[in-house]
């Protein structure tokens, strides 16, 4: 196993982490509670959404690391912190670097949560939908193994990467949709009652 490959899978890993993270974050967003609804018991929802966000920005800071232990990549530190100059699918590369500091604001600013406020920090909080957005580009259009070869939209690692862009998607709009049934049925009941003929 070469560089290369421990840096997709570290890759790999973190946008599986990713994904689990904001799928967990909508649960939260609606007030989902396992005890009421499936499983029928108490699970940290909240806590595992936060280490989830940990050990994924762990990882993605990991993913590209690795790669200066590559004899092949020819990735340097400075490719690695603004690769704008990296060696090969700089665009790609630069997807990935900003879904990375995206993904540095919102862990960030979630843990000092309490000291910036709850508005500021759920305005800044949908930032992870960029995050996401950088993540699944960059997964599906950069060549795992630094060849600069034409994306193979079927291959598997891309299928996985495709998949859980998908779900999130569709998470997303589930997610919106059920907050604007909830407004609507809430103004209905406020609206004062027609009074009969």
């Amino acid at each position: 196993m070469t560089a290369v490959d421990l840096s997709s899978y570290a890759g790999l890993t973190a946008m599986i982490l990713l994904t689990i993270n904001i799928l967990l974050g909508l649960l939260i967003s609606v007030r989902y509670s396992p005890v009421r609804s499936w499983p029928h018991r108490p699970l940290p929802i909240f806590d595992i959404h936060n280490w989830t966000a940990y050990i994924a920005l762990a990882l993605v800071a990991l993913h590209p690391s690795i790669l200066l232990f590559s004899s092949s990549a020819g990735f340097k530190v400075l490719d690695i912190l603004w690769p704008l100059s990296s060696p090969g699918q700089r665009l790609y590369n630069c997807f990935g670097a900003c879904g990375f500091y995206l993904l540095l604001v919102v862990v960030i600013t979630s843990y000092f949560r309490r000291r910036i406020g709850r508005p500021l920090w759920k305005l800044l909080h949908y930032i992870a939908y960029g995050v996401a957005a950088f993540v699944y580009v960059h997964g599906t259009l950069i060549d795992p193994n630094l060849k600069n070869q034409p994306t193979d939209f079927l291959d598997g690692e891309k299928v996985l990467v495709e998949t859980c862009g998908l779900v999130v998607a569709g998470a997303t709009i589930v997610r919106f949709r059920y907050a604007r049934s909830k407004a609507a049925a809430r103004a209905r009941s406020l609206e004062p009652a027609t009074p009969g003929f």
